[in-house]
């Protein structure tokens, strides 16, 4: 059987841009010779719909669409996914996949499994599948899958369901497992994928066939690597990672012998280009702005708007103060010049100093502190806003996680902005971004993109005289270090300890992870690339008392 992947970036609530890009997808694997073509879950609304689901016409319309893609098909048949209504009793809808083949009656299949943690909240919305059982095409039993239906106890989190709808197909006697995905990444992920699937088909002894959705939807960064493997769990096909594909895989072809992986950090890059690029693409901006200070996190945040939307479309900022040094406005100035983008120069020291000046008596007899600091970073955030304001650019804030896990940034200064784009990568790996863009440019017979000096420098804010991070911070790898696992496995300070972390330091770095839930509530939306990232998928209160 020869299998057409429609590996498709579709856009939350489009419908109708959405039908287009399926039916697109699907004529020209007709066109070569498909037999049924795949595309993602939720293909026909996007993924997560999130509320949208419950205005009025969104469901009745996304049936609509269903029912035109149903009528316009020639001889391949076609599964997509799509929110079926729920007529039965619990959630008023089910996430669903449809099979439509000409002038025959569609077949469908609802969600087992409906994820309820991290990122996902598909409870909120949807009821889970009654029954499973296998489609009919053609004389076959197609076991259908959706996304998390297809994940084993191994790979969760933690034990959740009590059914395994891979296993129930299987029992009714499904010749092969197609799965329908919006599956979003984080660090590691796709392998961790392409080896449970692996293994799923050489425990059944049934191939896999899964289509999962590419490009970025908010926060959410969708990696595609859809893959095929027969039933002894080779890799038959594995599409592209971070762009839209279109291949037909014969189920009887022989297996490859290499398996293509990406490099973390290459695939670290991919997901934020891809994930800025659409962020704009899809909320209607063309252009963005940003502050160039000569540091790292700015340098890198630039290097990686002008791969995603080019350097015409990217304008940075230099605005120093009495306490920026020479090197870094000469640093963010050849940046500029190596991306080939504008670089306006408006520094701040002027106004810092009539903003202060407001103060002066009510400040009388205080000494400067993080007050004045904070005015710096605020006169920057107002100008970054204000050329936003006049000119139509999206504002790209460019804080590290490493930086808002301990709220060492401004609230409404540096942390203003539409995008947080690296707010989910830590220090260390920023300079490992660096790097590789770097030597990304070398291959490609280029100069350095990144100034060494942006890179070998001692990080500093330069909000006062000779600052450094380190003066106030630990070390990036111990605080990184610390950070994963307080925020990403959750574990306690006393259990942070015990592996071998100074308790100081580890107290330190929970009471301010805690202490500034306040701005990163406030923070712009972020991009999620690792497993645990600030943002959707982590809800903590702000008024809270707990320490453990």
């Amino acid at each position: 059987m020869k299998i057409g992947f429609a590996q498709i970036n579709p856009t939350v609530g489009d419908l109708r841009g959405n039908f287009e890009k399926i039916a697109g997808a699907y004529d020209q694997l007709a066109r070569a010779g498909a037999d049924i073509v795949i595309a993602p879950e939720l293909a026909v609304t996007g993924y997560p719909p999130q509320d949208l689901v419950f205005k009025s016409r969104f469901v009745p319309e996304n049936l609509a669409v269903l029912d035109e893609l149903h009528k316009r098909l020639s001889k391949p048949a076609l599964l997509v996914g799509f929110v079926d209504r729920n007529d039965g009793r619990g959630k008023p809808f089910h996430n669903a996949a449809a099979l439509l083949q000409a002038g025959e009656p569609l077949q469908k299949t609802h969600k087992s499994l409906l994820p309820t943690y991290d990122v996902f909240d598909e409870d909120r919305y949807f009821e889970p599948a009654r029954q499973i059982a296998p489609l009919n095409f053609r004389g076959h039993r197609i076991g259908v899958t959706i996304c998390e239906d297809i994940w084993t106890e191994r790979y969760l989190p933690r034990p959740f369901y009590d059914v395994d709808p891979v296993r129930a197909l299987i029992t009714h006697e499904a010749e092969m497992i197609l799965n329908v995905s919006a599956s979003p990444f984080s660090l590691r992920k796709p392998a961790v994928r392409r080896e449970m699937i692996c293994g799923l088909a050489g425990t059944y002894q049934r191939p896999i066939f899964y289509c999962n959705a590419v490009g970025g939807n908010d926060q959410l960064v969708f990696d595609g690597n859809s893959i095929a493997v027969n039933a002894s769990g080779q890799l038959l096909a594995q599409l592209a990672a971070f762009e839209e594909a279109s291949v037909i895989v014969d189920s009887e072809s022989a297996p490859r012998s290499k398996i293509a992986s990406a490099d973390v950090v290459q695939e670290l890059y991919a997901a934020l280009r891809l994930g800025l690029r659409d962020y704009l693409a899809k909320c209607g901006f063309k252009s963005a702005v940003l502050g160039l200070s000569g540091g790292i996190d700015s340098a890198v945040v630039a290097a990686i708007a002008v791969d995603a939307i080019g350097p015409d479309n990217v304008t940075g900022v230099s605005m120093p103060s009495q306490f920026s040094s020479r090197g870094s406005v000469l640093d963010a100035l050849a940046l500029a010049k190596n991306l080939r983008i504008q670089c306006l120069q408006i520094p701040i020291a002027d106004a810092f100093a009539v903003f202060k000046a407001q103060f002066k008596e009510v400040f009388v007899g205080r000494t400067e502190d993080a007050t004045e600091e904070n005015m710096q970073a605020r006169l920057r955030g107002m100008t970054l806003m204000a050329l936003s304001n006049k000119f139509g650019h999206l504002v790209l804030s460019t804080g590290n996680k490493s930086e808002l896990a301990v709220g060492y940034c401004t609230i409404y200064g540096d942390m203003a902005g539409g995008l947080a784009v690296i707010s989910d990568v830590p220090k260390t790996m920023i300079y490992e971004l660096a790097r590789f863009i770097n030597s990304e440019a070398s291959r490609a017979g280029k100069r350095e993109i990144i100034p060494a000096s942006t890179i070998e420098k001692p990080p500093s804010a330069e909000l006062r005289a000779n600052q450094k991070d380190q003066d106030t911070l630990p070390p990036y790898d111990v605080l990184d270090a610390i950070l994963r696992l307080y925020v990403e496995d959750n574990l306690s300070a006393a259990e942070i300890v015990a592996q071998g972390f100074d308790e100081k330091t580890v107290r330190w770095v929970q009471r301010r992870v805690d202490l500034n839930e306040y701005k990163r509530a406030q923070a712009a939306p972020g991009l999620k690339v690792t497993s645990r990232a600030f943002g959707v998928g982590r809800r903590m209160p702000i008024a809270q008392g707990y320490v453990g």
